[in-house]
């Protein structure tokens, strides 16, 4: 049987074989299940700068109070701009491995898809 492409872009490639994922390759008949996993990114350090920034709030001055609002606004941006990650979850017979991560939940959901569409094929 020749070999069928499910999906092929930059260095990931999927077909009914293998999965390759730049430099690491998975043999497609070693792979039970596949799934994407949502890791949602940490946000302490926002929050720790956001109550650093309300101190200076409580001194009175001009000064402290344009910093501490300078560092609330840091604090904000910076967890907003906190995005979470998305991996390709792969379980073999030796575990689960993340196989790849992205913040595109798109791209994931298409590689996710295509490696599903390739252990159907191979029965």
């Amino acid at each position: 049987m020749a070999e069928q492409t499910f999906f092929s872009q930059g260095d990931i490639s999927v077909t009914n074989a293998r999965v390759m994922i730049g430099a690491q390759t998975y043999a497609m008949s070693g792979i039970t299940s596949v799934r994407s996993i949502k890791e949602d990114p940490s946000r302490k350090g926002p929050i720790i700068l956001g109550i650093v920034g309300l101190l200076p709030l409580f001194s009175g001055e001009i000064g402290g109070i344009i910093l501490g609002l300078v560092l609330i606004g840091a604090a904000i941006a910076w967890f907003i701009s906190k995005k979470p990650t998305y991996h390709v979850g792969l379980v073999t017979a030796s575990g689960e491995a993340k196989a790849l991560g992205s913040t595109d939940p798109e791209y994931i959901r298409k590689i996710v898809n295509a490696i599903n569409e390739a252990i159907i094929a191979r029965g």
